[in-house]
C-alpha cells in the first residue's frame, strides 16, 4: 500500500463479522452490523509533544484493535476500503 497516514493516525481494515451465531443460526445480511475489530495497516510516525519530540504510537502494522462505533474516515484504497482513524 503506498498510502502513509500523518501524525498520529492509523489507517485500519475491518474483520468481517461471523455470520452464524455459537448456536448456529444464521444471521441475515441486513441484520448484521459493521465490525468494530480490525487489522492495522499503516501507522503515522506519532504526534510531538511540548518539547517538539514526536511520540510513537503504541500500536504497529498488523495489530488487531477495536475501535468505536463511528471511527474516522472511511475511503477506498487500491481497491479496498479502509478506516483512517486518530
Amino acid at each position: 500500500m503506498k498510502f502513509r497516514p500523518l501524525h498520529d493516525r492509523v489507517v485500519l481494515r475491518r474483520i468481517s463479522a461471523e455470520e452464524k451465531t455459537k448456536g448456529g443460526i444464521i444471521i441475515p445480511d441486513v441484520a448484521i452490523e459493521k465490525p468494530q475489530e480490525g487489522e492495522i495497516i499503516a501507522v503515522g510516525p506519532g504526534i510531538r509533544d511540548d518539547k517538539g519530540d514526536i511520540m510513537a504510537l503504541d500500536v504497529k502494522a498488523g495489530d488487531r484493535v477495536i475501535f468505536g462505533k463511528w471511527p474516522g474516515t472511511e475511503m477506498v484504497v487500491d481497491g479496498e476500503d479502509v478506516l483512517v482513524i486518530k
